[in-house]
This record gives structure tokens, C-alpha cells and sequence, in this order.
């Protein structure tokens, strides 16, 4: 009988162990109270799972958008379902119109030119349910920058829905931030209709507004869009074309259709095509372009009356023999534009089957010829590259963003690294593959190596509205971008993408915050990673590693390492000989695991040692002064 009960309590002792392992290993990072609130709430729980009682808000948009290139005006109508899915009456609708951010007075992370300002959104039509507002007297409206606060008479309640209207239109500034015009007939719109921001179990409505430099943050919604734009324009878009038999001709349309089953870029229009004409019908004066996307966090399409258009197809999932249509279009004089539907054709397929090994999402991408770089779900915007390099870089890196934001629907507002730094980490090796004599992890470590320690080099937890110019660049890419992949030296590549993978199933198509990655990774690989977490993530401090001393006694090397700075990374050691040969000691960051401050490694030599070097162009360290040591003769 005292053995069973024996067993019982030491049964019960390891349910305790195992159940209470992740909030004991979650106690060791600060949680601020607004998020502490959603784990008491059930919305989230400590094993980095979306909580038994986790929900999220979302919307089915019905659009007709016509598009006047002579003015470069923009002109559209609207009807949202929303459904309110939260436990909460919501007494008041945050409406996000980003084309405010033109208008003057309008607060702006980046100069803007006076001639380039807008009178921003101009709503000529809107309702809320029963509710017809006054756009100029309302009482219940208030505009502040890029969001209008709207109070409702009828509450929306938990479980129900409610339709909205808003028929509006704004002129496309001349300042191409992450869309524009381009020239007199090509444009990228984007930012673009009246939207519905997100309510989450977090803070509830999302009222930051939108000051340029932070990116997104949207639920999961459907997409039901038309396109109007003169009959000898072509529309790309989000979503999938619903009818490209009446847009196109059967000479276009057939190129159009074979490249979804082609596996070699087709040339879909040419100049020759824009030469002779014959590319799109003309049954009127404009035509209509139907898109459709369902559960996906945005739209945005383009259009243009000169631009060349590749194409090509890509199976991404063997077992299901599912396929994605991927796109180039771009004028004649990009050069590199030539490349960038292979480029993106292979980054698609290394996204998909090797890191992070998950099939590419959507049925489309398309990547058109604007400036800069810059994502959208399915769309891609990025500018001509100097060279090979430039061009690989970011057509993978916005590619990627589609998982990160898209799959996931990150908060960008306040964790840019969340998605950033991913879309710096993932494509680095098929970067270093496809561009000969690129390293992209250097180029990282090379700007992290200048900025990190200085004042303004803020822990990655600041939110990142609150960041500003190269605090903010380094807090989304450089900084998280190396963590990521140190992180992934130290695991291993088989358990970090094996827990990659879990986390991305888990919070597919909901919105993860950095404690669901922190705890998913600790669930899963079973380990407590706090020493790297808190370090990289929650504390200011810097990377630096320092040879204290090395000697040589009887026929072994000793040498100490120090770890001055705060942040683990790796260990990469070389021992130089008197005969001109060499030899490597490599650890991970996981070396630094125990929280000791200094590794002592011994090794048996038969060869006379005459210098030591520590560290390499991928690890990042900001002073190497101190990573030599030369011994005397």
C-alpha cells in the first residue's frame, strides 16, 4: 500500500514538474501586464499554443475601384462584414485610412515635399449599420492621422456582425512610399481603401496610426475585388484573376494559361505585343478587372500600359501536386528584371521545401517593377538592383515576408523583428547560393557590429513604433535577422526548423506575439532558452568575445575565452602553426548556455603554435581588438 501511494506522489510530482516547466521558464522574462492579462484570460497559454479560449476578429470586403491615370485619382465603393468574434461589445469602430498620411499636418516618419501632399482620403458616403454618418458635422467621428474613430449607437455585440459602407477617393501622391506612381501610366496602389483595424485580446483596438515607417498589422479577411482602369492597361493584384478571358486576348490568354503549368518562364507580353497592340480587349472604353483572395491580411495591385509581364509556375507541394503562379512585370529598361521571375521562382521553391520548409501559401505572386522593396500579400513592389546581389536580396526577402507577415499575422506596429528580422534570416543561405561572392550574413554583421551598444541600440522587446530611423533598422533586420540564426547554429538545423514549423502551424492564419515563438520554442525543443532569449531579445547590451590568454604546456593548448558583452555567440577559433597549417575549434552559442561568463578549451597539439585568431566575418563581435593572441618566440 506505501508503494502505490509512493508511486501516486511521484506520478503526481512529474504532472507538476511537466505541466508548471512552462510558466516557471516564462517567469524568467519580464511579461508586461497588458499581455500577463491575455494568459489569465485563456487566450493565450504558456506552452506557446493559441489558448482554449483565443479568438480573432475578421471581414469580408466587396470593392469596385476604378483608377484614372490622367488625374491618378482613385476612386472606390465598399461593403465590410464585419464579425466581432470577441467576447467584448464593441461601442466605437477604428477605421484606418491611410492616405492620410499625405495630408498636411499629418505626422510622418520621413520628409515629404509640400508639392507632394494630398488632401488625403476624401469619404463621401458612410454607414454603419442602420447609422448614416455626416462625414463634416458628426459628432461621433473624430479623424487623428491615418485613423477615424468612429462611436456607434448600436454597439456591435460578441458573436454577431455588422455591414459597413463607405464609398471614397484621394488623389496618388507623387512620393512612392511603398507605392506610387512610377512614371505617367504606372502605378502601385497600395495603403489604399477604408479598413477596419484590428481588435485583439491584447490591447483591443489597434490605434496607432500609420506614420510611414511601421508596415502592418490586419486581420484575416476575404477579398472580393473589381478593378476599372482604361481598356489598353494591364492589372496585377493579389488574389486570382476571375476573368482573364474577358481582359485579355486569345493570343495573351493563351500564354496567360500556359504559364501556369509551365515550369519555364513564358513571356506572357513582349515589346513587340505593346508595339503592335492586340494585348487586351476592347469591347468599351475601360475594362474590368475581378480579383478574388480569401484569409489573407491585405490587397494591393498595379497597373500599367507599357510594362512586360513573365511568368511561370512552381509546384510547391509534391503531395497535393499544388502549383503557384509567380510573375515578373517591369519596363523595358530594368534590365535585371530579365532574371527575377527565376529569382523568384527558386526562392519559392527553397522557401517551400527547404527553409522553413512549409508550401508556399497563396495561389500567386507577383513581383512588379516600382522602387525600394516592398510586400504585400501576393504583391511584391521592389525596384531595379545594381547587380545580381541586390536583385537575389530583395526579391527573396520580400518574398519571404509573404509567410511573415502574411502566414502569420504579426504585429508589425509593435514587433517588426517578428517578420523583418525572419525575412532577413530565412533566405541567407539560398542568398549565398544565388549570388556568387555574396555573404548577406556579413553585411549583417557588419552593420550590427557599428550600431550595437550605442545608446540608441534599444532591446528588440521596445515596441517598434516607438523606434526611429537606424534604431529602428537595426531592431527589425540586423538584430533579429543573426539572433535567428544563431539560435539555429545552437539547436541544430533539424530542431529548430522541426520547432519552426510547429510554431508556424500553430499560429497559421492568428496573431502570434514574441511570447507564443519564445514559448513554443521552449515547449518543444524542451529546453529552457532563456540565456539566449533575454539577452538577444529583452536587454541593452552588445556582442564581444575576447581571448584572455592561451599558452602552451606540455604539448597542450590551453586557451580562455571571455565573453565580455552580453549577447551568446558562437565561439569560432583558429590555430595557426609554424609550419603555415591550420586548424578549427568551433562552438555554438549554446556553449554559453550555463550563464558562465569566460570557456576554458585545452587540446593536445604536436605542432609549435605561433598565433591564434578568434571570430569570423558571421559572428558578430564589436571589438576584435582583442581576438588575436600571438605567442612569443
Amino acid at each position: 500500500m506505501c508503494n502505490i501511494i509512493k508511486a501516486k506522489f511521484i506520478a503526481l510530482l512529474l504532472l507538476i514538474v511537466i505541466f508548471t516547466q512552462p510558466v516557471l521558464s516564462q517567469n524568467s522574462m519580464y511579461v508586461p501586464r497588458n499581455i500577463l492579462k491575455a494568459y489569465d484570460n485563456r487566450t493565450r497559454s504558456f506552452d506557446g499554443k493559441p489558448g482554449e479560449k483565443y479568438w480573432q476578429n475578421s471581414a469580408d470586403y466587396k470593392i469596385s475601384v476604378s483608377v484614372v491615370p490622367s488625374s491618378k485619382t482613385v476612386v472606390g465603393t465598399e461593403t465590410i462584414k464585419y464579425f466581432n468574434n470577441s467576447p467584448d461589445t464593441l461601442n466605437d469602430v477604428v477605421i484606418r485610412l491611410y492616405q492620410n498620411i499625405f495630408k498636411y499636418g499629418s505626422d510622418r516618419d520621413f520628409p515629404t515635399k509640400k508639392e507632394a501632399l494630398t488632401d488625403g482620403v476624401k469619404i463621401t458616403e458612410m454607414i454603419i449599420g442602420n447609422q448614416l454618418f455626416d462625414i463634416d458635422s458628426s459628432k461621433d467621428l473624430r479623424f487623428a492621422g491615418t485613423n477615424l474613430f468612429v462611436k456607434l449607437k448600436t454597439p456591435i455585440v460578441p458573436d454577431s456582425s455588422v455591414e459597413m459602407s463607405f464609398q471614397w477617393n484621394f488623389q496618388l501622391s507623387s512620393v512612392p512610399l511603398r507605392m506610387g506612381v512610377y512614371d505617367s501610366t504606372s502605378f502601385f496602389i497600395a495603403y489604399w481603401y477604408p479598413q477596419i483595424a484590428v481588435y485583439d485580446d491584447i490591447d483591443g483596438w489597434d490605434r496607432i496610426s500609420y506614420s510611414g515607417q511601421t508596415e502592418f498589422y490586419n486581420d484575416f479577411n476575404n477579398y472580393d475585388v473589381r478593378i476599372s482602369v482604361p481598356n489598353n492597361f494591364a492589372v496585377w493584384s493579389t488574389g486570382v484573376l476571375q476573368n482573364p478571358s474577358e481582359v485579355l486576348t486569345d493570343k495573351i490568354l493563351g500564354r496567360y494559361n500556359s504559364a501556369h503549368s509551365s515550369d519555364t518562364v513564358v513571356h506572357i507580353v513582349t515589346k513587340d505585343d505593346l508595339l503592335q497592340g492586340g494585348v487586351f480587349k476592347s469591347s468599351s472604353a475601360e475594362n474590368v478587372w475581378h480579383y478574388k483572395a480569401d484569409h489573407i491580411t491585405d490587397f494591393a495591385f498595379a497597373i500599367s500600359d507599357h510594362y512586360l509581364w513573365d511568368a511561370v509556375g512552381l509546384t510547391v507541394d509534391s503531395s497535393t501536386n499544388r502549383r503557384v503562379y509567380i510573375a515578373a512585370v517591369y519596363k523595358e529598361e530594368s534590365k535585371d528584371f530579365f532574371s527575377v521571375a527565376e529569382i523568384a521562382r527558386k526562392s519559392i521553391d527553397y522557401l517551400s521545401k527547404q527553409l522553413p520548409g512549409v508550401p508556399f501559401p497563396f495561389p500567386s505572386l507577383t513581383v512588379f517593377n516600382g522602387s525600394g522593396g516592398m510586400e504585400f500579400p501576393m504583391m511584391v513592389n521592389d525596384g531595379s538592383s545594381r547587380n545580381l546581389a541586390g536583385t537575389v536580396g530583395v526579391t527573396s526577402h520580400e518574398i519571404t515576408h509573404e509567410y511573415f507577415p502574411f502566414y502569420m499575422g504579426i504585429n508589425e506596429r509593435k514587433y517588426a523583428w517578428m517578420d523583418e528580422g525572419m525575412a532577413t534570416f530565412l533566405p541567407f543561405n539560398l542568398q549565398a547560393r544565388l549570388a556568387p561572392d555574396n555573404n548577406p550574413r556579413s553585411r549583417n554583421v557588419r552593420f550590427l557590429n557599428f550600431f550595437a551598444g550605442n545608446e540608441a541600440h534599444l532591446p528588440l522587446m521596445t515596441p517598434s513604433y516607438l523606434l526611429k530611423g537606424i534604431s529602428y533598422s537595426v531592431a527589425s533586420y540586423s538584430h533579429p535577422g543573426m539572433a535567428y540564426d544563431y539560435l539555429r547554429d545552437a539547436l541544430g538545423e533539424k530542431l529548430f526548423d522541426t520547432t519552426l514549423r510547429e510554431y508556424m502551424n500553430r499560429w497559421n492564419g492568428k496573431h502570434p506575439i514574441p511570447f507564443d515563438f519564445f514559448n513554443t520554442f521552449n515547449s518543444v525543443t524542451g529546453q529552457d532558452l532563456s540565456w539566449f532569449f533575454i539577452p538577444w531579445f529583452f536587454e541593452k547590451g552588445y556582442p564581444d568575445l575576447a581571448i584572455k590568454n592561451a599558452s602552451v604546456e606540455n604539448g597542450e593548448l590551453k586557451i580562455t575565452i571571455r565573453k565580455k558583452g552580453s549577447y551568446p555567440v558562437p565561439v569560432d577559433l583558429k590555430i595557426i602553426y609554424s609550419d603555415s597549417s591550420s586548424s578549427q575549434i568551433y562552438e555554438s552559442a549554446a556553449i554559453w548556455s550555463s550563464g558562465k561568463n569566460e570557456l576554458n578549451i585545452n587540446q593536445s597539439i604536436a605542432k609549435e603554435v605561433i598565433e591564434i585568431e578568434l571570430g569570423n566575418e558571421n559572428i558578430v563581435d564589436v571589438n576584435t581588438e582583442d581576438n588575436k593572441f600571438v605567442f612569443k618566440k
